[in-house]
């Protein structure tokens, strides 16, 4: 039976192959990606985890609007493997390049959903009886570039699927990992390693890759080491303690600065009293602006020093010019609006949401302080807003440059628990540490006292002052990244399975659709031969968030167990401004 079994398997992935082969021959020859083009993107494309390096998550496409928004129908859906699923597609050329969980990638006609071609990951063990979610990937040159669940680096052929190069980056095996996709800079494919959870002499680092050869040009590490420039803020614990640091949301790219930013996470263990030291932990918690060329930290700024309550402050970094000054913007669990220039690092203000109850923020000078009895103690009950799960976390806020303003995705909880002291636990054989635990125990999430008993909230922020020009409500969490265009639309999903449009001026709801199961991950919007689409992911498994605090406070609610997808929305034909050819993977449509 072993030996049919195998030649079973053997027949199958020839058969895939030749598919894949025919399927490829079918369509044109996929454009080559440059950096210029990805500089300045065809509005059709969605080339970029954010379509832009700048982080936006904004379309120019406007053939959507708030006037037709309620005539979307659905256009075609995709089935998607099983497991934790967070994806953003990417298109390019009418093909789109979907991420699925387990590290299976997939090219579709991006106008009619037909399959083009499929690479599928053989991950070792226990990683293949996990499935586990994949941000996003990177498109380059003539190759799709992903960071996979076992640490490696991967370029694929856009054409066909095959593989071109595949670089092991770090070991599985001690933890580390990939969440989100590369980031390409000046050439470069970048990749943030996250599953620092553990004791070890290696830590979480950012990478660079030659795109043809996928040599390793640079790695910078996260933690600060012992005698080097921040090495001290550990105080006195020695590298294999100096757990966290990890670099697990996509970085941003400004083009005109050569400089990437790339956010850090929390130190581990979370509570300073499990960590043995009340430094400042660098560079946790930290924005990094790194030199392209060299890896080398030009500035950073660092959000909250010695962070104690695994409040990351490492998300998108959205990077905007106004009135002559270079800004970048970053949002964290905490809900504060943090702005820097994007050039120094300078501080140059904060926006709280007035949520959190933590710490508080000096507006001239942005230096935290922590309110008193917010540094938890060892068998000390503890409560605090927001829980753990963040009232921002990976789902990434919006951009709208007509507005001046941020939409973003928030969630409305509180928490206690009691720390307790960690041991560091070293395995005798390897020399290496077991896993880093929380030393939170007896968790309980609350709703927040201020949210009405409703856990999802969606608003607009006026970026320059930090005005709440509308918000909206309602019972269940919010659970997408937020997506704007130049139709004057924002759309965002939730863990009740709608996913909705609002005017991004009046905040008023202009289009909803229940789907088949919560929307996750990031919606985006590109054209095919004039045809606008939107496409929308939905799914399970995207951790404790999604899945017990809902359930917990929300009890009346409920959602399917199973069943990733993607729909994919347009306009009726009447309803359309635009004419277009029907025909699959026509490269241009006519007005």
């Amino acid at each position: 039976m072993r030996r049919l079994g195998s030649a079973l398997a053997v027949a199958l992935a020839l058969a895939l192959s030749w598919y894949s082969n025919w399927a490829g021959a079918q369509v044109e020859e996929v454009t080559p990606v440059t950096q210029e083009t990805l500089r300045a993107p065809d509005s059709s494309d969605w080339l970029h985890w954010r379509r832009t390096a700048d982080g936006w998550g904004y379309s120019p496409l406007d053939q959507i609007t708030t006037d037709n928004v309620g005539t979307l129908q659905l256009s075609w859906a995709w089935a998607l493997e099983t497991g934790r699923s967070q994806p953003t597609p990417l298109v390019h050329d009418g093909r789109m390049y979907l991420t699925n969980p387990g590290n299976v990638i997939q090219a579709l006609d991006a106008a009619t959903g037909e399959l083009l071609w499929e690479y599928r990951r053989e991950l070792p063990e226990p990683l293949d009886r996990f499935p586990r979610a994949l941000r996003g990937i990177a498109i380059f040159g003539d190759r799709i570039f992903l960071d996979t669940s076992d640490a490696h680096v991967v370029a694929l052929e856009a054409q066909t699927g095959r593989v071109a190069w595949d670089t092991e980056v770090a070991d599985h095996r001690k933890g580390f990992t990939y969440t989100s996709g590369p980031l390409v800079a000046d050439g470069k494919i970048i990749s943030g390693l996250t599953g620092c959870q553990r004791y070890s002499r290696d830590s979480c680092f950012i990478t660079a890759h030659h795109p043809e050869t996928g040599e390793e040009l640079w790695r910078t590490y996260t933690i600060a080491r012992p005698g080097e420039p921040g090495g001290d803020t550990w105080s006195d614990l020695p590298l294999m303690f100096r757990g966290g640091g990890d670099a697990w949301i996509t970085g941003s790219y400004d083009p005109e600065a050569r400089l990437i930013y790339w956010g850090v996470a929390q130190p581990k263990p979370w509570a300073r009293v499990s960590r043995g030291t009340d430094g400042d932990a660098l560079y946790t918690s930290s924005t990094l602006a790194l030199d392209p060329d060299t890896g080398r930290i030009v500035w950073y700024y660092q959000y909250v020093p010695g962070e104690t309550m695994d409040m990351d402050e490492s998300f998108e970094h959205v990077l905007v010019d106004r009135d002559g000054q270079k800004t970048l913007y970053m949002m964290g669990k905490l809900g504060i609006l943090w702005r820097l220039d994007r050039l120094t690092g300078e501080f140059l203000s904060a926006f709280d949401l007035g949520y959190q109850n933590i710490l508080d923020v000096d507006a001239a000078t942005g230096r935290v302080a922590y309110r008193p009895g917010k540094i938890p103690q060892s068998g000390v009950k503890i409560e605090f807003c927001p829980s753990h799960a963040g009232f921002k976390s990976w789902r990434a806020m919006s951009y709208s440059p007509e507005t001046r303003a941020f939409y973003i995705p928030v969630n409305l909880t509180c928490m206690s628990g009691i720390y307790r002291d960690v041991p560091r636990e070293i395995d005798p054989e390897t020399g290496e540490g077991k896993t880093v635990p929380s030393g939170l125990t007896r968790r309980i999430n609350e709703h927040h006292p201020a949210s009405g008993g409703n856990l999802g909230e969606f608003l607009a922020m006026d970026s320059e002052t930090g005005k709440i020009l509308w918000r909206h409500r309602q019972r269940t969490p919010f659970n997408s990244a937020a997506l704007t265009t130049a139709g004057g639309l924002a759309f965002v999903g939730d863990w009740d399975r709608y996913v909705r449009a609002y005017h991004v001026e009046t905040g008023e709801l202009l289009w909803q659709k229940r789907l088949s199961n919560s929307i996750l991950g990031f919606p985006i919007t590109y054209a095919v031969n004039g045809r606008q689409y939107l496409a929308v992911p939905v799914g399970t498994g995207s951790g404790t968030w999604a899945t017990s605090i809902p359930a917990r406070l929300t009890p009346e609610k409920h959602r399917p167990r199973g069943g990733n997808a993607l729909y994919v929305f347009a306009l009726p034909p009447e309803a359309s401004p635009a004419t277009y050819d029907r025909s699959p993977n026509t490269k241009e449509g006519t007005r």
